[in-house]
């Protein structure tokens, strides 16, 4: 459990320091309400963003802290990562076409770090509660140029593994704004 929390403090440091360093968009709080230490500073600590959403109702999900739209369901098809792109690229859904891959850091914006099994809230992201909901997202490693980042929507976790042929069960969920 505490390799578990200093994974996702590490994550969410990160976050916090490319987002900073960019300017690109607001970053979310993690949704994390529980302390799991007497030391003042936690993500627990905090609430300036809180994870805020409205379903459109057209198939898609406004995340009003960072601005983006996201794809509310994916289909239920597992893909490798060159067809995950293509399959954004190629989405035509609630009359938008510019859909694309999310990168990592907007991948995991939609974790809540306060629940497990799943960790995304599922009122607006219905039908995330697969066995392994894995998703891609469009970030190749720096040091592995073939492999790409994918978010565990069961607890948030993050990691790369090798892309282009890739046989887990790994899933798309695509967004558009923010680039």
């Amino acid at each position: 459990m505490k390799r578990l929390i200093s994974i996702m403090l590490i994550s969410t440091i990160l976050l916090l320091f490319t987002t900073m360093m960019t300017g690109a968009w607001t970053v979310p709080d993690t949704g994390q309400t529980e302390s799991y230490t007497g030391v003042f500073g936690e993500d627990s600590d905090y609430n300036i963003n809180p994870p805020s959403f409205t379903d459109n109702g057209n198939g898609t999900v406004t995340d009003n802290v960072t601005g983006f739209i996201w794809q509310q369901e994916d289909d239920g098809v597992t893909r490798s990562w060159d067809d995950a792109v293509k399959y954004c690229e190629e989405l035509d859904l609630a009359t938008f076409t510019d859909w694309r891959l999310p990168d990592v850091e907007e991948l995991k914006s939609i974790v809540n770090y306060g629940t497990y099994d799943p960790a995304i809230d599922e009122r607006f992201f219905p039908g995330a509660n697969k066995m392994t909901m894995w998703y891609w997202s469009s970030t190749r490693s720096a040091e592995y140029p073939s492999e790409a980042w994918f978010v565990a929507f069961s607890n948030g976790e993050s990691r790369s593994d090798g892309a282009p042929n890739n046989y887990r069960d790994t899933y798309v969920r695509c967004v558009r704004g923010g680039e």
